[in-house]
């Protein structure tokens, strides 16, 4: 019998916590809980989750903060972040962070179970796929969510490595958008620009000149396509 997947939830407000918990758990996952940042990179790294659920107001820090220093550990772990903010540049910066997705509150327990599925249908179909990708001079490890070009490493989140994955698999194509989020995240869940943001982030890992990229291009009204 397999192991219930571990969820890391990082929240402060005692009723949040209980009721996803309990729902959460009632689905099959495992749940361990954190009141504070601090708490939740130490659990992070006692108890190697599957994916965290990260609230982004804390007691004693952000949790931007929180996504990147668990983003160093966690490489390749789905980062979900929960906010009651809703100015587009808030989630961007969660993003820029290292989250992969995010719920603004107030949100339905079957919005945020629907997510956190997704997620990991993407780790499983992830870990059924090729091991690297070669594009331009760098080298992909998908497996490894890493990046190598001209001696550098850099670390990729697991959301960039399935939007390399797809734009690989369809290279020389224009790929919408709206494709993207469908193919990629497979829920409504962020708009077109935070796409827009997470192919900024990958082409300053492998383009040679980012602001004049050679390999993801940007196809205009359209989308973007790979050209390796």
């Amino acid at each position: 019998m397999a192991l219930a997947k571990t969820i890391l939830l990082i929240e402060d407000e005692p009723s949040m916590v209980l009721g996803l918990s309990d729902a959460l758990g009632f689905e099959g996952y495992r749940v361990v809980a954190a009141a504070t940042g601090a708490e939740g990179i130490a659990l992070a790294n006692t108890e190697s989750p599957d994916l965290v659920v990260l609230d982004l107001m804390l007691p004693d820090t952000n949790g931007y903060e929180v996504c990147a220093a668990l983003r160093r550990t966690l490489p390749t772990v789905p980062i979900l972040m929960l906010t009651a903010r809703s100015q587009e540049a808030d989630k961007i910066r969660g993003l820029d962070a290292g989250a992969d997705d995010y719920v603004t509150k107030p949100f339905g327990l079957g919005e945020l179970i629907a997510r956190i599925r997704a997620m990991f249908r993407r780790v499983d179909r992830a870990a059924a796929g090729p091991g690297t990708l070669h594009i331009g001079d760098a080298e992909v490890n998908l497996a490894g969510h890493s990046v190598q070009r001209k001696g550098r490493t850099s670390a990729l989140s697991f959301y960039e490595v399935e939007l390399l994955r797809l734009l690989h698999e369809r290279a020389g194509q224009a790929v919408s958008r709206d494709e993207i989020l469908d193919k990629v995240w497979g829920v409504e869940a962020i708009n077109a620009r935070a796409v827009d943001n997470f192919i900024v982030k990958l082409r300053k890992k492998i383009e040679a000149t980012p602001d004049r990229p050679e390999h993801i291009l940007t196809v205009y009204g359209t989308g973007y396509k790979l050209v390796p």
